[in-house]
């Protein structure tokens, strides 16, 4: 068998391990290193792999932003900031028919922008919503389908531990990729609020309204959130605006998180080893994925597999802006099987250069950005589609009592809402690049 052939049939032999719950950094690992083996023939340039790979790539002192946004978000939830986000979202738009689930969905934009990671941000506003939703008698498929949708926001609004990775990958600016992920993650927002209006026309009796708190309650509740507004502005602002790295951001936003989570006394009995405790798993399992993925790509590289495939898609003639929608297909079915890191690491190495190679009118660093824009809310869909979203089987979990085609049949409806916003966003790529 070709080294080409090799290639090609990695890919099937990966989705199978990974269909038959292998971890994926563990996957993609052992189909490098097999891989390497096979078109070497000698283990010797796979450990050669392992050993440089692991010091090059955990060596780089941008990747120290993955655990720090972690812990950012460990501190929030010990903290209560996600329980006072909800609070204050609820008490605004809670009254009106459906505003739980919008209040839920605001909330997690919320968290994301001091989190950085769409699983977190669903599990912990999962744990904060999903009792009131029920309390007040919500349908099992809407809030299941708020709060899994919501959850993407994580990685959307900045920071985005999936845009760091995107940026390091492609060597884009960091500032820049945060700054235009801000109005594609408000209009993300918009659109899950109105995925719930519109869910209601067709089932008035899955969501209920009582009587609005008097303004005097909304503004003691709002109080509550300054901190947040204070991290956020600090961590992206000092990034966008060049005083910090994003490092130093990063750094920054957890320290300062910290010390908001010791005030409020969510540190105590306790509380600060479960948020480090937390950090190291969840840090130890993304790092395994990137290792992976690195051996991955290089045994990728060994038979030129990605290359032949650029070289195949500019041969064939066809108009750039189908060979984006092909790119943008095949993330949103790679969706169904994989987790947004790993479709990410696992990708980027192959279309990148394909799509260096299209002309869309645009500077090449504002098509960098544009794409890189795209690219996250591709794979944020993933997170919701059915039958493997990850999102879903967070909340599913979580609340351990709604069927999960009552909340497949839900979420439909915020996926749509997410196609429209990469349509939109496709066909007008200033929304991604305004004030850049």
């Amino acid at each position: 068998m070709s080294d080409l052939a090799l290639g090609l049939w990695s890919f099937p032999l990966l989705l199978v391990l990974i269909a038959l719950r292998a971890p994926i950094g563990f996957a993609m690992l052992a189909v490098g290193a097999g891989g390497l083996w096979l078109v070497t023939g000698s283990p010797n340039m796979w450990l050669a792999k392992m050993k440089n790979e692991s010091f090059s790539t955990f060596a780089n002192y941008d990747l120290a932003v993955v655990p720090l946004f972690l812990l950012m978000g460990q501190f929030a939830t010990q903290g209560g900031l996600s329980r006072a986000l909800f609070r204050a979202a609820e008490a605004w738009i809670g009254h009106r028919k459906g505003g739980l689930a919008m209040a839920a969905i605001g909330a997690c934009a919320g968290f994301g922008a001091i989190c950085g990671s769409s699983l977190a941000t669903a599990a912990t506003m999962g744990r904060v919503a999903l009792p009131e939703m029920r309390r007040a008698g919500y349908a099992g498929g809407l809030s299941t389908a708020a709060l899994a949708a919501g959850g993407t926001l994580g990685i959307l609004i900045p920071p985005s531990v999936v845009l760091v990775i995107f940026a390091m990958l492609t060597e884009q600016n960091i500032a820049r990729l945060f700054a235009a992920a801000v109005l594609p993650g408000l209009l993300a927002v918009a659109g899950y609020m109105l995925a719930v209006r519109l869910y209601l026309i067709r089932n008035p009796e899955a969501a209920t309204a009582h009587a609005p708190l008097p303004y005097g309650a909304r503004l003691r509740a709002l109080v509550g959130v300054w901190p947040v507004l204070a991290i956020f502005a600090t961590v992206v602002g000092g990034v966008y605006g060049g005083v910090v790295s994003p490092t130093e951001g990063a750094a920054l936003g957890a320290g300062a998180t910290g010390l908001v989570a010791a005030l409020q006394g969510g540190l105590r009995g306790g509380g600060l080893w479960r948020a480090l405790i937390a950090t190291a798993e969840t840090t130890g399992m993304v790092f395994l994925i990137i290792l992976g993925a690195a051996v991955y790509n290089g045994f990728l590289g060994f038979t030129r597999l990605p290359q032949e495939i650029a070289e195949l898609v500019t041969g064939f003639g066809v108009g750039p802006w189908a060979v984006l929608a092909l790119i943008l297909v095949i993330y949103l079915i790679l969706g169904c099987f994989m987790d947004s890191l790993s479709m990410i690491l696992l990708t980027i190495p192959t279309f990148w250069p394909i799509f260096q190679g299209l002309d869309f009118g645009l500077p090449p660093d504002q098509a960098g950005i544009w794409f890189g824009i795209l690219v996250l809310i591709t794979v944020e869909v993933g997170l919701i589609t059915p039958p493997v979203g990850l999102n879903l089987f967070v909340i599913g979990a979580l609340d351990g009592r709604t069927p999960a085609s009552a909340t497949w049949r839900a979420v439909i409806w915020f996926v749509g809402a997410d196609l429209l916003r990469i349509a939109l966003i496709l066909t007008l790529p200033a929304i991604a690049l305004v004030g850049l």
